[in-house]
C-alpha cells in the first residue's frame, strides 16, 4: 500500500500463456474494487543479471519511493539459485529504475536453492526473508536485516526444517521453501507462510508455522495447511490500512496446458483475503470486507429442510456469484452446483459428518476431459451448524468455512453456459437444514490505461 493505493504485481509473460520470459505486470487500486493498469513494472534486462526473468518477490513503501525486490533469473546460473536484486520507483509505480547489479550477490554457504525475497518494515529498520533449501536436507527461510534497504546483513536461518507432515493432510512441508511470507502479530505470535517445493515435481502446496520469534529465530509448532485446495500457491502478504493484513494467492491452471495456451491466458489471483493469527494459534481467512460491494442482484434466498432421494431446487446463479450458507446436516448432505441443463456436469460441496470434513468434489465439474478432477477436504466441526461463504468466478471456486476461518481453493472448467442451478441434496436416510443466499457478482472496474502505459495482461475469463 503506497500513496493511497494498493499495488498488485503478478508474474506476466507478454509473449504467451506459458511460464517463461517473466515480467511483473502491475495494477493499482484505491479501494480493491476499481483497478488501474500501470506500465509493466519489471522486465528482464538484456545481458543483465535478470536476463531470463524477473521472478518472485515483493515491494515496500519507503517515503516517496516504491522499492521492488525480486529474484534475478539467468539460465547460465543454476536454475535453483536466483539472487536478490531490486528496482525503485519515484512516480507512484508508473516507472521503475532497475538497480542493475545484484543487491545480495553472495549466497550463504550450503544453499542448494535460493530465491523469492520478502521484505517488511520492522521498527526503524527493515528485514528480509529468502526462500531456500540447504545441503543438510532442510528447507529454510533465511533472514537478513538492513537499516536503509541498501546494506543487508545475513542473520542465518529464521526457520529451517526437514520435510515433515502438514497436519491432517498427508502432505509434506517440502525439500525447499518458496515465497516465504511473515505475518507478525502485536502480541508476539506470528505466522510464517511457506510454499513447499520438492524435486522433481517442483511447486506443491502451502503450509504455515505459527509461533514466536526469539533472537532472530522463529520458534513454532507443527505445520498446518494454509489452503486446503489443490490450486493455491505462492501467496503474497500486504500490510493494509486499518491494522489489517491482506493475502492474495496464485491460482494456477488445472487443465491441459495447450487449452490454456489456446485461450491466451494462464493463472489468476485469488480474492484478497483478510488473514490473522487467532488466539489459539490458527490462521483465519475471510474475503476482504470491501468485496461485499461487488454483490449485485440477490438471486437466491432459500431456507428449509430436505431429506430423501429427491434434491431441492434452490434457484439459479450466473457464472460469477457470492454465496453464503448455513447448513445443519444429519449425515452426508450438502449443495450441488449444476452447470449443464441435464445435470451431467456439477460441482459438489458437501459435509461428511462421519469424517468431520467439508468435501469439495470436482470429479464431474467439467465435461471436457482436459480438466483435472479430484475431491478435496478440510476439517469441519461436527454437531453444530456450518457457515460457508463460497465465491465462484467462472473457473475458480473459493470455499471459505466461516466457522473455522479455513479455505479451500480449486479451479474447475464448466462447459455449460449460465444460468446454472443450485440444489440442496441429502444421502438416503439423512436430512439437511439450510439457509442459502446468493448474489450475482459485479465485475471489478478496470480503468482504461493511460496512453503511456504498456499493454495490460489479458483479463482472466
Amino acid at each position: 500500500f503506497h500513496d493511497g493505493h494498493y499495488h498488485v504485481c503478478y508474474q506476466y509473460n507478454p509473449s504467451g500463456a506459458t511460464h517463461a520470459n517473466m515480467h511483473w505486470g502491475h495494477f493499482r487500486s484505491p479501494d480493491l474494487l476499481t483497478w488501474e493498469p500501470l506500465p509493466i513494472a519489471l522486465a528482464p534486462t538484456p545481458d543483465g543479471e535478470d536476463v531470463d526473468g524477473c521472478f518472485s518477490g515483493n515491494a515496500v513503501s519507503d517515503g516517496d519511493r516504491l522499492v521492488a525486490f525480486y529474484s534475478a533469473h539467468r539460465e547460465d546460473r543454476s536454475f535453483q539459485h536466483q539472487p536478490v536484486t531490486c528496482a525503485v520507483s519515484h512516480d507512484g509505480g508508473n516507472s521503475f529504475r532497475p538497480r542493475g547489479d545484484l543487491l545480495i550477490p553472495e549466497l550463504p554457504e550450503g544453499c542448494t536453492m535460493y530465491r523469492d525475497p520478502y521484505v517488511w518494515q520492522d521498527g526503524d529498520g527493515w528485514r528480509m526473508l529468502v526462500g531456500a533449501a540447504l545441503a543438510d536436507g532442510r528447507a529454510a527461510a533465511l533472514l537478513y536485516d538492513s537499516p536503509d534497504l541498501e546494506n543487508w546483513t545475513y542473520r542465518g536461518p529464521f526457520a529451517a526444517r526437514r520435510p515433515e507432515p502438514i497436519g491432517g493432510t498427508g502432505l509434506l512441508t517440502g525439500e525447499g521453501w518458496e515465497c516465504p511470507q511473515y505475518l507478525p502479530s502485536a502480541d508476539g505470535r506470528g505466522a510464517l507462510i511457506l510454499s513447499a517445493w520438492t524435486e522433481p515435481t517442483g511447486p506443491q502446496h502451502l503450509a504455515a508455522l505459527t509461533g514466536e520469534e526469539h533472537d532472530g529465530h522463529f520458534k513454532a509448532g507443527p505445520p498446518a495447511p494454509v489452503d486446503h485446495g489443490p490450486d493455491c500457491y505462492a501467496p503474497a502478504l500486504l500490510r493494509a490500512p486499518g491494522n489489517r493484513w491482506l493475502l492474495w494467492g496464485w491460482s494456477w491452471e488445472a487443465r491441459d496446458e495447450a487449452w490454456a495456451v489456446a485461450g491466451g491466458w494462464a493463472g489468476l489471483l485469488t480474492l484478497p483475503r483478510e488473514i490473522q493469527v487467532d488466539d489459539d494459534g490458527t490462521l483465519r481467512q475471510q474475503p476482504a470486507a470491501e468485496l461485499l460491494a461487488l454483490r449485485g442482484e440477490h438471486t437466491i434466498h432459500a431456507a428449509g429442510r430436505t431429506h430423501g432421494p429427491q434434491p431441492t431446487e434452490l434457484g439459479s446463479v450466473g457464472c460469477a456469484f457470492d454465496l453464503t450458507a448455513r447448513l445443519e446436516p444429519a449425515g452426508h448432505a450438502g449443495l450441488r452446483l449444476l452447470t449443464t441443463p441435464d445435470g451431467s456436469e456439477y460441482l459438489d460441496i458437501h459435509l461428511d459428518t462421519d469424517a468431520g470434513e467439508l468435501v469439495v468434489d470436482r470429479e464431474h465439474a467439467s465435461l471436457d476431459t482436459r480438466a483435472r478432477g479430484g475431491s478435496y477436504r478440510m476439517p469441519c466441526p461436527a454437531g453444530r451448524p456450518v457457515d460457508l461463504r463460497v465465491v465462484v468466478d467462472h473457473s475458480i471456486a473459493e470455499v471459505f468455512l466461516t466457522t473455522t476461518g479455513q479455505v479451500l481453493t480449486l479451479r474447475f472448467y464448466p462447459t455449460g453456459q449460465s444460468p446454472w442451478r443450485l440444489q440442496a441434496r441429502t444421502a438416503p436416510g439423512t436430512r439437511l437444514g439450510y439457509a442459502v443466499d446468493a448474489w450475482e457478482l459485479h465485475p471489478l472496474v478496470i480503468k482504461e490505461p493511460s496512453t503511456d502505459a504498456a499493454e495490460p495482461a489479458p483479463a482472466s475469463p
